[in-house]
């Protein structure tokens, strides 16, 4: 996780920290959610501790341990509100948030007989979760980030929410920027490499002789290839008053006369033969063709 994305949710943490419930049954409520024994690395946390009553016990390295008292939550009972200040001192006693890649993670770490009840609470409160056991622990993980975004706003962290909601969109925009940029980077590249081959193809039949033999049409599109390399074939068709499919047949015919001595046509195996052989012609015919100045197919 980035140095941005960690100074986010700490920035969430304190918020949801500095909240100050102005119901006695929602600060009762939290106290439950934070638990008897809160361990808090930030200042916000224990600040919360202290105004809802805690005493410092010991500490732990960077850690305060503060003893609180003792309070319950009938859940199935309790108003939305109470259930509310639960979950948001739930998170702050035993969650974590991560947001490496882009991708929202939501964790807690809870005792092993608590994390299929706090997996149903979190599901009445929207946020599909699922639970194993790790290293003699119960871990509570939720992955969904529109789930998580609205579990976070519902328990209070609206500022924070904002801006990781703004992240998530200007990542999406800038995902959608380069899809598009490679795509008319890729078009661009295939579009090069057409003219490319259609000048050499050009170049070859104007050294040979047969550039002058074709329709009109295909040497004035040849013309116009030559003059703009960079042109598409919408603007060449514009420019010539033409079908943009008629470029494109006239501009695939430079290209198959230039690999055929055949009119562009090209031996295709025995089938061809005999079709030249019933007709009486063999390769005269195409010679013919192109000493008159085949029309454009």
């Amino acid at each position: 996780m980035g140095e941005s994305d960690r100074d986010l949710v700490a920035a969430l943490r304190a918020e949801l920290a500095a909240v100050d419930p102005s119901r006695p049954c929602d600060r009762q409520a939290e106290i439950a959610g934070l638990g008897a024994v809160l361990r808090a690395r930030e200042a916000a946390v224990a600040r919360l501790a202290i105004r809802l009553g805690g005493h410092a016990r010991q500490v732990h390295g960077a850690r305060r341990v503060f003893a609180l008292p003792p309070e319950t939550l009938a859940w199935s009972r309790a108003p939305e509100h109470c259930r509310q200040a639960w979950l948001r001192g739930r998170f702050l006693a035993a969650g974590s948030l991560s947001l490496a890649g882009g991708r929202a993670h939501l964790e807690f770490v809870v005792p092993p007989d608590e994390a299929a009840t706090l997996v149903a609470r979190l599901a009445d409160a929207g946020l599909p979760a699922a639970w194993r056991v790790r290293r003699g622990r119960g871990v509570v993980t939720a992955k969904s980030a529109e789930a998580i975004n609205g579990f976070l706003g519902r328990i209070g962290g609206s500022a924070a929410l904002l801006e990781l909601q703004a992240r998530s969109v200007a990542r999406s925009l800038r995902g959608d920027l380069n899809r598009v940029i490679n795509a008319e980077s890729a078009n661009l590249n295939r579009s090069v490499a057409a003219a490319g081959r259609q000048l050499a193809a050009i170049d070859a039949l104007e050294a040979d002789g047969r550039l002058q033999v074709q329709p009109r049409t295909v040497r004035a599109v040849a013309e116009a290839r030559r003059e703009t390399p960079e042109a598409s074939l919408s603007e060449i068709a514009v420019r010539l008053d033409l079908h943009r499919s008629a470029v494109q047949r006239a501009l695939d015919r430079l290209e198959r006369l230039a690999l055929h001595d055949d009119d562009g046509v090209g031996r295709r195996g025995p089938r061809h033969d005999r079709v030249l052989e019933a007709a009486g012609a063999g390769g005269a015919v195409s010679r013919g063709r192109r000493e008159a100045g085949s029309p454009l197919a």
